[in-house]
């Protein structure tokens, strides 16, 4: 199988490129090597990926639509995953158009691909964010979700809405998956598990938002790329076609568009203050605390409800999160020596 992945040289996209590679698959990325942080990073994660024959790679822009419909012609895929998109909430705060061009102009120029493409299936990655102030949780997909919280997951909340106008009209299955807080080794620099080991390793405080008060559900990277893996082969089916297809339980296919949105989370939720404490233990080391006010587009907690990926792929992420931790400190003493830990 072929596979396009957008975002290849990112934190997501090169594992999942990896692992694709590893199962023997063809795989060709698409990443715009943007400054958002370090790019030798990303240059780093891309290198990996070239030592395969099955990998190629287009290092252009979403937005760079003539680039982006060709270099899917080229490839040919059965099935394009686009993780590609300017992360982060609070950046978002500052650099709204960023988002705008990347998250909505990117997103629509990849569903055209799709579209001319005929490919199999496109899935799209969105957040756990679009829950916004919703408090009920676990949270669910088929939950209204009509109050982000930043312009960032406003941008995600409307690539789902696009893309289900999309599958209606143009018949392209699509399913969206929303992450919640994931970890590992090659992460990002401006995600907490990095930016904490860096902080504690160089003796410098860590800021502790909401003043500790708030619970994620950490998702460990290969357990979320395996999730998406598997979700190529649950394509949505035609609407026309379900009279042959059994109803899954608590399901997001929309009535009248091959389209849905599966979760992909532990399943649990950890108190940030429980997860600092395991990183000092797996460093060896204490964190200097800083305790702050909760950062503006931030939410307090966020907690999956991943049944329905259960039961799309019999697949459940169960990395223990003390294991998770010590696999990326591992990673992070590898690949920065001492003169390196500035970056």
């Amino acid at each position: 199988m072929t596979v396009f992945i957008t975002g290849t040289a990112g934190f997501i996209g090169f594992h999942l490129a990896k692992l694709l590679l590893d199962q023997g698959h063809v795989v060709h990325g698409y990443d715009g090597m943007t400054d958002y942080y370090d790019v030798r990073l990303k240059r780093a994660r891309h290198d990996l990926l070239r030592q395969y024959p099955q990998f190629t790679a287009t290092e252009a822009m979403l937005e760079d639509d003539a680039t982006l419909q060709a270099a899917v012609a080229a490839a040919r895929p059965s099935a394009i995953v686009h993780l590609a998109a300017q992360a982060g909430v609070r950046y978002s705060i500052d650099h709204p158009r960023t988002y705008l061009d990347a998250n909505i102009i990117g997103s629509f120029n990849v569903m055209e691909a799709a579209r001319r493409q005929q490919v199999r299936h496109l899935l799209m990655a969105s957040t756990s964010s679009v829950y916004g102030a919703n408090t009920d949780m676990p949270y669910r997909e088929t939950q209204k979700c009509d109050t982000q919280m930043s312009f960032y997951a406003a941008t995600k909340k409307a690539s789902e809405s696009m893309a289900h106008a999309w599958a209606h009209i143009h018949g392209v299955p699509i399913t969206l998956f929303r992450f919640f807080t994931v970890y590992g080794p090659w992460g990002r620099p401006d995600m907490a598990l990095f930016k904490f080991t860096k902080a504690i390793l160089a003796g410098q405080p860590i800021d502790i938002y909401n003043h500790g008060d708030m619970w994620r559900d950490f998702t460990y990277v290969e357990d979320l790329v395996r999730a998406i893996a598997l979700l190529v082969d649950a394509v949505p089916p035609q609407v026309a076609e379900r009279a042959n297809t059994q109803a899954v339980e608590g399901d997001s296919l929309s009535p009248v568009a091959p389209w849905r949105v599966v979760n992909i989370g532990n399943s649990d939720k950890v108190r940030l203050l429980d997860f600092i404490d395991a990183i000092e233990q797996c460093l060896g080391k204490p964190a200097i605390r800083n305790y702050v006010d909760m950062q503006p587009g931030d939410v307090p907690a966020t907690w999956a409800d991943a049944s329905l990926l259960q039961r799309l792929t019999g697949y459940q992420p169960q990395t223990n999160l003390r294991e998770g931790i010590q696999r990326f400190v591992d990673w992070y003493h590898a690949h920065y020596s001492p003169a390196q830990a500035t970056v």
